[in-house]
């Protein structure tokens, strides 16, 4: 479901005020206490099926490009474009597998479901932390699913007048369709984690470029050029910022992978660092931060830049941090 710009921050905003009511809801009515494992002591055997292979080979790695027109500092930037980007150069790969689609809530809750790790933390704000226990969802009085519809979940009907049945069913259309939509507010370190549990990894900055640009190094994951509403960036705005997973179809890799050009910016794995050879230094270089790859949903004004779409675009970002939109999706060898 598609929503005005204006209602988008209307709806946030009101999440924000009614956290405590949802917190009231969860924890006096025990809708969804959710009960934390320990932590699994082997990772599950990794599901091929949801990733494409990006065979061996060579691949143009970087750019060689300037900032010309001297702007940069107009927009905010904390940092010279293009610049821990050079040199432009080729890299070879082994064959490896990246997953087709960004990893979804409904995935990462099997993961908080399985290992002692909090869920992330817009699920309580959002709602959808009743998803981890569906049967204390299904157990609430009706009082309580009317509260959790109109002010948890923001939902545009009247739950007044909803019975039981009609209730259930609207809350759990809504936490389906947000099943749908690429996990976000995980800090690097759970990103990890998460893949190394899955069977995986979190792919290198190698990796996702060459899964991104192809072997020659293009702009965009779809092509060359710029294009208007290809990808879930400044042009459209959804309820909860990301879309759900594939919706963009032409968000696509030269390899098929979708969605490396909007939706979720992705953690990979490695230290914020020069590129071989470059001569640009920076004071974030060294183990201070890691990389994020892949254009997010944005939002309004002017950070929604075409250059942060690009397939070469790199993003340091504090790795015990998180995110709106920052989310992951998990490579693994070709053994």
């Amino acid at each position: 479901m598609k929503v005005q710009k204006k209602t988008v921050k209307t709806a946030f905003l009101r999440r924000k005020l009614f956290a405590p009511m949802l917190l009231f809801v969860l924890v006096t009515s025990n809708v969804a206490a959710v009960e934390m494992k320990p932590a699994k002591s082997v990772s599950k055997i990794p599901d091929l099926k949801n990733m494409v292979l990006i065979p061996e080979g060579t691949f143009i790695m970087g750019s060689n490009k300037f900032e010309v027109d001297k702007v940069v500092g107009e927009f905010g930037n904390a940092k010279p474009w293009y610049m821990d980007e050079h040199p432009q150069r080729t890299v070879s790969l082994p064959a490896f597998y990246l997953d087709h689609y960004e990893v979804t809530n409904l995935e990462y809750a099997d993961f908080v479901k399985s290992v002692n790790v909090p869920p992330p933390e817009n699920w309580t704000e959002n709602g959808y932390i009743l998803s981890l226990k569906p049967e204390k969802l299904a157990a609430a009085s009706v009082a309580v699913l009317q509260k959790v519809v109109s002010r948890v979940l923001q939902l545009d009907i009247d739950s007044r007048l909803m019975n039981r049945e009609e209730l259930l069913a609207a809350i759990n259309e809504r936490l389906e369709y947000m099943s749908t939509l690429p996990v976000t507010y995980v800090t690097w370190d759970n990103a990890d984690a998460y893949c190394k549990w899955a069977g995986k990894q979190l792919p290198t900055e190698e990796q996702w470029e060459k899964a991104a640009r192809g072997t020659q190094g293009q702009e965009f994951p779809w092509g060359p050029e710029w294009k208007n509403a290809a990808s879930n960036s400044s042009n459209e705005q959804w309820l909860d910022g990301a879309a759900p997973i594939g919706s963009y179809p032409l968000d696509k890799s030269p390899f098929g992978i979708v969605d490396m050009g909007g939706n979720v910016t992705e953690w990979v794995a490695g230290w914020y660092n020069a590129y071989p050879g470059s001569d640009f230094t920076s004071e974030k270089y060294g183990e201070r931060e890691k990389v994020a790859r892949g254009g997010g949903w944005g939002g309004e004004g002017h950070y929604t830049l075409h250059l942060f779409y690009r397939g070469a675009y790199r993003v340091n970002l504090e790795s015990d941090a998180t995110y709106k939109d920052v989310g992951l999706r998990c490579a693994k060898g070709k053994e």
